[in-house]
């Protein structure tokens, strides 16, 4: 890709990318470390992380599980090549998605938030990736969230992207598919070189 700049570089050496929360001048690297960092160093609001320690962990396990698998294995339908490993891709988005509902029901307590009431740290976890779930959704034309694996995430989805914290900072769907566009000519024409 481009060249990277010499304040990224300077304040993430060791992943070298985005994204970077620069505060105090100090860098504060990876987007769930920010969220927790944004939750922690501006303390006079509600917290975001549950205040029992189980129900934190268990809301850091899944955020984590969200970054670390099902997101990567998101992006892998984008780049599975023929009909099979696409399949394979979807089945594996899907089994994520079912866990995730599953995890829904415990965590949110019959609430239409993870957070319960409010969003908290894993709505924003598994938010923060909805406009790329839209997006793959829209690309591949398949439905990943839907009503008969996935009805409580299918609600959360909605509840999340009306909220009025959320609905005027997420991104619209048609220009991140733009966006994604060109970051895979982008990729395909480094590939080639």
């Amino acid at each position: 890709m481009e060249p990277k700049s010499e304040l990224l570089l300077k304040s993430n050496p060791v992943h070298k990318k985005i994204p970077v929360l620069l505060h105090n001048d100090k860098p504060i690297c990876e987007s769930l470390i920010i969220v927790e960092y944004i939750n922690e160093a501006w303390a006079s609001g509600p917290s975001i992380l549950p205040s029992d320690p189980y129900e934190r962990a268990t809301a850091t396990f899944w955020a984590a599980y969200i970054d670390e698998k099902w997101f990567p294995a998101m992006k892998g339908i984008a780049a599975a090549q023929g009909d099979e490993a696409k399949k394979a891709a979807v089945g594996q988005v899907t089994e994520g998605l079912v866990l995730l509902e599953d995890a829904f029901q415990k965590i949110s307590k019959g609430k239409s938030l993870f957070g319960g009431d409010h969003i908290g740290y894993l709505d924003i976890a598994l938010g923060g990736l909805l406009g790329w779930l839209r997006v793959t959704e829209g690309m591949a034309g398949i439905k990943l969230l839907n009503e008969t694996k996935t009805p409580g995430l299918v609600k959360w989805a909605d509840k999340f992207a009306a909220d009025p914290a959320v609905k005027d900072v997420l991104p619209e769907t048609q220009k991140l598919a733009e966006f994604s566009k060109f970051i895979v000519a982008k990729l395909r024409a480094a590939g080639a070189k």
